[in-house]
C-alpha cells in the first residue's frame, strides 16, 4: 500500500488550507482508479489518503503529489508497505507499517531546508525496497524541482495541452492560447515537459515495487498481534513493531 501525509507548513502563521489541499487532490483524482481510502483531515492541519501499491495507485500518487508541490505550502510523506486490515471507511482510523512510515516520512519532508523539494518516501528496511524507496524519493525531488521552476507561462502550456483529446494536442492548445504553435512548443520546452512526462512514469513503478505488501492479509493481521514473527514475515514483524511504538506515544 502507498501511505501519502501532506502537512501544511507554517500553519501557525497562515490560514487553514487543508480545504484548499483536499480540493486539489479531489480534481486529479476524478474518474481515475487507485484510492483505496480518499483522502481526508486527519489532526489539525494534515490530509492524508491510501492507495494501492498498483500502476494506477503508484501512477496517480506522483500525480498527487507533484500537484502538491507545485500548490507550495505542504510537506509531503510517503508510507510504502503493508497495513491492517480489515481496513476501516476513514485512513484517521487506520493503522499498520505503512502509516508509521508515512508519519516518518513527513517528519522528514518538515525538516528539509528552504528551498528544498519538501517530500519525503518512508519504505520497508530490507533490501531491495529500501534502495527502491530512496530511489523513488530522489525522483520526486527531481521532478518536484521541475514542477516548483515552472514559470506561469509554462504551467498555461502544460495544463492546456493535458487538457487536448485529439489527435493534434499541441495546434490545439496554440488554438486554445491564440498563440502560435511554434510559441507553445518553446513554452513546453522550457517547462521541461517532455523530460517531467517521461519520469514520472519511472517514479510510479519505483513506488509501486518499495509499496507492494509482502505478506497476506492474514499474516499482516497475526502480525498486528503477536510478539513475534518469523523470518518469512519479517517484513512485517518490523511495521508491527513500528505501530506499537507510534500508538504508544
Amino acid at each position: 500500500m502507498i501511505v501519502v501525509t501532506a502537512d501544511q507548513r507554517g500553519s501557525r502563521r497562515g490560514v487553514d488550507r487543508v480545504p484548499e489541499a483536499l480540493a486539489i487532490v479531489a480534481a486529479r483524482s476524478a474518474a481515475r482508479p487507485g484510492v483505496v481510502l480518499p483522502f481526508d483531515r486527519t489532526v489539525g492541519d494534515e490530509v492524508q489518503g491510501v492507495l494501492d501499491a498498483t500502476d494506477d495507485g503508484a501512477a496517480l500518487t506522483v500525480d498527487l503529489v507533484l500537484e502538491l508541490v507545485r500548490d507550495g505550502g505542504w510537506s509531503v510523506g510517503i508510507g510504502l508497505g503493508g497495513v491492517v486490515r480489515p481496513l476501516p471507511a476513514a485512513s484517521r482510523a487506520a493503522s499498520g507499517p505503512a502509516f508509521v512510515r508515512a508519519r516518518t516520512a513527513v517528519e522528514r519532508a518538515r525538516r528539509r531546508g528552504r528551498g528544498s523539494v519538501p517530500v519525503a518516501v518512508v519504505g520497508p528496511d530490507e533490501e531491495p525496497r529500501a534502495t527502491v524507496a530512496a530511489d523513488a524519493q530522489a525522483l520526486l525531488h527531481l521532478l518536484g524541482a521541475v514542477v516548483a521552476r515552472r514559470s506561469p507561462a509554462g504551467w498555461e502550456a502544460v495544463d492546456t495541452l493535458v487538457a487536448q483529446r485529439g489527435p493534434a494536442p499541441q495546434r490545439a492548445s496554440a488554438a486554445v492560447l491564440r498563440v502560435s504553435e511554434q510559441a507553445v512548443s518553446q513554452r513546453l520546452r522550457a517547462a521541461l515537459w517532455a523530460e517531467d512526462a517521461a519520469v514520472r512514469p519511472l517514479a510510479a513503478r519505483l513506488l509501486r515495487a518499495a509499496g507492494a505488501e509482502p505478506v497476506s492479509d492474514d499474516d499482516m493481521d497475526d502480525a498486528d498481534d503477536a510478539d513475534g514473527v518469523d523470518e518469512r514475515d519479517g517484513a512485517a514483524g518490523d511495521g508491527s513493531r513500528d505501530v506499537g511504538e507510534e500508538r504508544g506515544r
